[in-house]
């Protein structure tokens, strides 16, 4: 399997791409660039429409953390370079309140050159602190979609929703997000916020990062309200596999949407 090459070069093209912007970047790329095109050329490409995409990594055992919790080491650091680009060319980044808490990402862009997304928290019940890294003011949007009358910092945009036994609908919040001129989205986490949206039939892709590591224990990756009970029956999304170094990713392209 030949390796994604994000070179330099390919990433001033891709960048390009993302903000429709002519680049002297040449257009004579080598296997990798090409593969790293292939990628990350879809999302970042406005022309196709708006778009979300969903990201989990997991270990080669199904899981995305240890028994106590650890996930911090679950991607390889060419798993976690990749994060970051797929944050760099979305407008916002979605995660939900107990991934919020538990590993208190910031969700910014650091591993590659690119422009720090709007930082999303699902939180119905209002429970994330302001003191959160990921709501701090670094003159990025920052919302917060609850069900509950909880006052928030100033700058921090709230989003009211009501929920259905205790739950938001992924339905609705896609909506809102949109309403708010957020196209372009990431669903990053945990693996029941992205499971939602799947089978909301909300993800255009679901990107799964593979490392070469063996857990034995805790929490399984992607795991649905409504599992199929025959293989036949499972969805067999069509799908790229790329080499990005440390992890092996699986690009999946979901075939239907609910909207």
């Amino acid at each position: 399997m030949q390796q994604v090459d994000v070179t330099p070069r390919v990433w001033e093209h891709i960048l390009h791409l993302k903000n429709a912007t002519p680049c002297a970047c040449g257009d004579l790329w080598s296997v990798g660039e090409d593969l790293a095109l292939s990628l990350y050329g879809p999302l970042a490409h406005r022309g196709n429409g708006p778009a979300t995409v969903a990201q989990i990594g997991q270990s080669l055992d199904g899981r995305i953390a240890t028994v106590t919790g650890d996930a911090r080491d679950v991607s390889g650091p060419d798993g976690l370079a990749h994060l970051h680009r797929m944050r760099a060319l979305v407008d916002g980044v979605v995660i939900g309140v107990r991934t919020a808490l538990h590993d208190t990402p910031r969700l910014t862009v650091r591993l590659c050159p690119g422009q720090n997304p709007a930082r999303i928290v699902v939180d119905p019940g209002g429970r994330l602190p302001d003191s959160a890294p990921l709501l701090q003011d670094d003159g990025v949007r920052r919302i917060v979609i609850q069900a509950v009358d909880r006052p928030r910092s100033q700058g921090i945009t709230v989003i009211r929703l009501v929920p259905e036994n205790g739950m938001l609908d992924p339905s609705e919040i896609s909506s809102a997000l949109r309403a708010e001129g957020l196209s372009n989205l990431l669903v990053e986490g945990g693996s029941i916020t992205i499971s939602k949206f799947l089978e909301a039939g909300l993800l255009d892709r679901l990107h799964v990062a593979i490392s070469p590591l063996l857990i034995g224990g805790g929490p399984q990756g992607l795991t649905l309200t409504n599992p199929a009970s025959r293989l036949a029956d499972a969805p067999r999304p069509s799908m790229q596999a790329f080499s990005l170094g440390s992890d092996i990713l699986f690009d999946c392209q979901i075939e239907e949407r609910a909207n």
